[in-house]
């Protein structure tokens, strides 16, 4: 039996196993021989809810762990799904405020082996939690009983419903390596700055911090905020799944959108090191490169996915590498070490023309030349729905209430009609073939802008995407509710994934 150590089968993130037994001749063969459900429901009480169960277990010793939605850790016997343990830091006691708004959600857990018995770290809320591996129970000479809060020594004050946990900890030598997520909702001065913290793996003391938004004029990228505008402003978190290179000690850190996603008034420059694949030393958190992949982003571009570290063939070069998908369906291809891009990456003028007040787009934005990108990108009345000549005229006639336009037009108040959406994907690396295979979605979204109406003291922007009808819905406010309701099941744009039109639902 194999192990699967780590969520992405390596820390490398290629999501690749030599297991050989299971093959295209024999997988309709196989069947169920055991199911295990969480078990978890809405919680009046606490007016908590489970959102969708995302967790990849890892398998070690014949011993699956994996976390629930409601951040549970189960140990369960690979061969019959027995459950040996369970863990519960009870997180739902402390209510849905700051959870991912389709319910809590949890994306996996780490394990460390050591000589005095394995343990597996849970990145829960704002807590970390060292749990010994045999039996379950929190590690005592770990932080506090077993736990560490992981909101000091941010710079500025970090409320407990304003920092979270969904994806698992890097685990390097002695060192358990985690980001945050910072809630999107979440929209005015001084909010949250996105971190990576390392803290030792038997004390639970921190041992390094790296800000993803400079914290000083002297620092690296503080003046790609103009106005100094790094001193209020938050997030750039990384949420997502970082990769590293254990035998190099390079830890690969993919960063989210800053404050807030889709207007950028009071941030002018491009923001660094938002929306960024950042290069650290894993052992000391210093920055070793970067690359920054949207400049002043304004249309919820984050880097969600995990990087993918390669070994290719360029040339008749053997390059160790690293390629990231993004969201915009461009994968980025950089050395390793230098990060240096295999390919060229131009910068390359885009539309900066805006009818929201205050707002100043970057002039351009990066483009890779190679891999082509796996999504369409931008939207045209070329590419209107033609199933029937009714949907087509229909189609033209609803495209029409939007801006279009190609990759990077910007957010709009008419609404701007956007290509790929704000949705994301990821990929697997077989080393044997050197293919990447990628989960593209081919996806639009509305980009749509409206004033602040000032009654949430969580927003104290002037301008953001919590629009009272709904970026969706706005299009449609004016039609009668049957002849909305009729429309609203058939997508105004043309999907030609497989070749042909598809009906999908307009989100």
């Amino acid at each position: 039996m194999l192990d699967w150590p780590f969520v992405g089968a390596e820390q490398t993130h290629t999501k690749y196993t030599k297991a050989d037994e299971i093959t295209p001749a024999n997988v309709g063969e196989l069947e169920i021989v055991w199911t295990w459900e969480p078990g978890e429901v809405p919680l009046d009480e606490y007016g908590s809810r489970p959102g969708a169960f995302q967790a990849t277990p890892i398998m070690v010793g014949g011993v699956l762990y994996l976390s629930t939605m409601y951040m549970r850790v189960v140990a369960l016997e690979a061969e019959t799904g027995e459950e040996l343990w369970n863990f519960d830091p009870k997180v739902y006691q402390g209510g849905p405020k700051g959870a991912p708004p389709t319910g809590f959600k949890h994306r996996g857990i780490a394990c460390r082996e050591a000589a005095d018995g394995g343990r597996i770290f849970l990145n829960s809320r704002d807590r970390l939690y060292a749990i010994d591996a045999a039996t379950g129970t929190p590690d005592m000479n770990f932080g506090n009983d077993g736990s560490v809060l992981l909101t000091e020594g941010h710079g500025r004050e970090v409320g407990r419903f304003e920092f979270d946990q969904t994806s698992p900890p890097v685990v390097f030598e002695d060192l358990v390596i985690v980001g945050s997520r910072i809630p999107d909702r979440l929209q005015r001065r001084f909010d949250p700055p996105g971190t990576v913290q390392a803290l030792d793996a038997r004390t639970g003391e921190r041992r390094w911090v790296f800000f993803t938004i400079p914290q000083s004029d002297d620092s690296f990228g503080a003046d790609t905020w103009e106005n100094e505008s790094w001193r209020y402003t938050g997030h750039a978190n990384v949420w997502g799944l970082m990769s590293l290179d254990s035998k190099r000690g390079l830890l690969y850190v993919p960063t989210s959108t800053p404050s807030s996603d889709d207007y950028g008034g009071r941030r002018p420059g491009a923001n660094l090191f938002a929306e960024s694949l950042v290069c650290l030393d894993a052992r000391t958190g210093k920055r070793l490169w970067h690359f920054q992949t949207v400049h002043h982003g304004v249309w919820d571009y984050d880097l969600a996915a995990a990087p993918n570290l390669v070994t290719i063939t360029v040339d008749g070069k053997v390059i160790d590498a690293v390629a990231h998908v993004s969201k915009q369906g461009f994968t980025y291809v950089f050395d390793r070490e230098t990060g240096d891009p295999v390919w060229p990456i131009e910068e390359r003028p885009v539309d900066v023309t805006t009818d929201v007040p205050g707002e100043v787009l970057y002039p351009t934005q990066p483009f890779p030349t190679r891999p082509p990108p796996f999504s369409r990108q931008g939207v045209s009345l070329d590419g209107a729905n033609d199933l029937t000549s009714e949907t087509h005229k229909l189609a033209l006639q609803e495209l029409q209430r939007c801006r279009l336009g190609p990759l990077f037009t910007p957010p709009s108040l008419r609404g701007t009609l956007q290509l790929p959406g704000a949705r994301g994907g990821g990929a697997a690396f077989d080393p044997e073939t050197g293919l990447l295979y990628v989960r593209a979605t081919d996806q639009a979204e509305t980009n749509q802008l409206c004033t602040n109406a000032g009654d949430d003291p969580e927003f104290d922007v002037a301008f953001s995407n919590n629009c009272p009808y709904g970026a969706s819905l706005v299009m449609f406010r004016e039609a009668d509710s049957r002849a909305w309701r009729r429309r609203h099941r058939v997508s105004w744009v043309r999907y030609r994934s497989s070749g042909h039109p598809m009906r999908i639902l307009w989100q």
